[in-house]
């Protein structure tokens, strides 16, 4: 019977048919590993879990609903994108730009394992760490303290150009050291 958990679509019969054991077998392997995706999304630690734990909840009471066909791994993290989602519509509704980032994110977060993510966020963090002075400064008032070009430039006492200048000067040097999927990263930690 062990070996059936292996097998996905044996999988997916054993918890269609309630075997308690299936259950705590899919929540071992991927509670952690949604929880890390579920953060990466909402960047709060409570709200991922609560996510999680209604993709778990409502995977177990729809159980009969699961199709053989479908890859488990991939059903469990639409079903964390599509709970954020619906978290995030009642919170603000979704600009198409920010959607479009998540969406990348999402395809980034299912292909790559935790560890690969980590790797990559720590490494646009480092990245952004070594940007020139003043084009760090004004990179971070902006996707971190969420100013316009405009108050930037009031607050910096220099030019919109110059504030747009130092921006895109940033996102070049970002993308030659990280390359051009930096954006869903820029997203997710600023967001």
């Amino acid at each position: 019977m062990q070996n059936d958990y292996f097998n996905n679509s044996r999988f997916i019969e054993a918890l269609k048919s309630g075997d308690s054991k299936a259950y705590t077998i899919l929540v071992d392997t991927y509670h952690h590993k949604l929880c890390l995706y579920a953060y990466s999304l909402i960047n709060d630690q409570k709200a991922a879990e609560d996510i999680v734990q209604n993709v778990f909840i409502r995977t177990w009471k729809k159980r009969n609903r699961l199709n053989s066909d479908f890859e488990i791994r991939s059903f469990l993290y639409k079903s964390v994108y599509n709970e954020f989602i619906d978290e995030y519509r009642k919170q603000k509704l979704v600009v198409p730009l920010e959607k479009k980032y998540i969406d990348a994110l999402s395809t980034m977060v299912e292909n790559e394992d935790e560890h690969a993510l980590e790797r990559r966020i720590k490494l646009v963090k480092r990245a952004m760490q070594d940007l020139p002075p003043k084009c760090k400064e004004i990179f971070m008032l902006s996707k971190q303290d969420g100013l316009t070009n405009l108050e930037i430039a009031e607050y910096k006492q220099v030019s919109v150009k110059s504030v747009e200048a130092h921006i895109t000067k940033a996102f070049s040097i970002l993308r030659q050291s990280i390359g051009e999927e930096i954006q869903p990263f820029i997203f997710l930690l600023f967001r």
